[in-house]
């Protein structure tokens, strides 16, 4: 019998068919989460969510038959992982599945973001031919926010492709990395030109962009983020980008998305994507092809691949 799945995030046609024809019943539930758990709870032996939809403790209470939750992607931090825990569920994530997508994005984003390339591209659409002059990116000094696995894989694209001096800022120093470690984010924003923010999402690093860190970035840096808008304090980040106490921004997420917090599309000095870093065909390949691998372990009695296991990004002591 096919193993009963409830689906909280959208997916393709494509990976639908490959999780159905892998042996699973899939319940859609993306546009109606609260109805298929009261209608249905009761049957699913496991949730396919992703870290910012995320699942609840009351939600996993009303499933008793629930075995397994798995997060679609790196993040988990909307997953009440303590409670899975102390229900005896497996929890699994997507680490490496999309890293180099995201990482490609956050260039693209940095570049954008620096050169004008949104502004230029609707200027000319109008009939003008503004004579812009924006900074350039070879050589600059890049902070990454979280060097992690796609933090590394950004380090990697700014070091060699464009010649980039590299500094970051996570829970220590890391042994045999090459790049200078900031102890604070403060301390990175005020050395770097441009600060790429690549940390999980979670209650840890809520708002860990802060107006001091901005302020620190000072009126010639950019912040491009990749990871999660809550990491990022909008209001501070609206009103540094109105008053010019930074140069620019590049978001692929924002706080409260799909919602644009309110102020921010009226700026001319941000650039913005639909939280899209993670998704090529390569990348969306790779996630459901974990996800399958995950489920497949866990209901024929083995290991499953990519278990969650820890933490949170905390900065060092100052």
């Amino acid at each position: 019998m096919p193993i009963p799945v409830l689906v909280l995030i959208e997916l393709l046609p494509e990976q639908r068919a490959r999780l159905s024809g892998a042996g699973f019943d899939l319940r859609l539930a993306a546009a109606e989460r609260e109805r298929a758990v009261a209608e249905d709870g009761p049957r699913f032996r496991a949730v396919l969510t992703n870290g910012s939809t995320g699942l609840t403790a009351a939600e996993m209470e009303r499933m008793p038959a629930l075995e397994i939750v798995l997060a679609q992607g790196a993040g988990f931090e909307r997953i009440d992982v303590a409670a899975a825990r102390a229900r005896g569920l497996v929890v699994t994530h997507g680490p490496g599945t999309n890293d180099s997508s995201v990482a490609d994005h956050a260039m693209a984003l940095l570049l954008a973001a620096a050169r004008g390339i949104v502004r230029a591209d609707a200027a000319v659409r109008r009939g003008a031919w503004p004579r812009l002059t924006r900074p350039a990116v070879f050589g600059k000094r890049l902070g990454i926010l979280g060097l992690g696995r796609i933090g590394a894989a950004i380090a990697g694209r700014g070091a060699g492709g464009f010649g980039m001096a590299v500094g970051y800022c996570g829970r220590q120093r890391q042994e045999g990395v090459e790049h200078a470690f900031f102890p604070t984010p403060v301390a990175l924003a005020a050395w770097c030109d441009f600060l790429v923010i690549a940390t999980p999402g979670g209650a840890g690093t809520r708002h860990l962009v802060d107006a001091a860190v901005l302020d620190a970035l000072g009126p010639e840096g950019f912040l491009i983020n990749i990871a999660r808008g809550t990491v990022v304090d909008t209001e501070a980040l609206i009103a540094a980008l109105r008053a010019g106490r930074i140069a620019g921004a590049a978001l692929d997420v924002v706080e409260g998305e799909p919602v644009l917090p309110e102020g921010l599309a009226a700026l001319e000095n941000v650039t913005l994507t639909p939280h899209v870093a993670g998704r090529s065909p390569e990348a969306v390949a790779a996630t459901i092809d974990l996800v399958i691998e995950n489920l497949t372990a866990h209901f024929s009695g083995q290991p499953v691949l990519t278990p969650v296991l820890t933490p949170v990004f905390t900065p060092g002591p100052a």
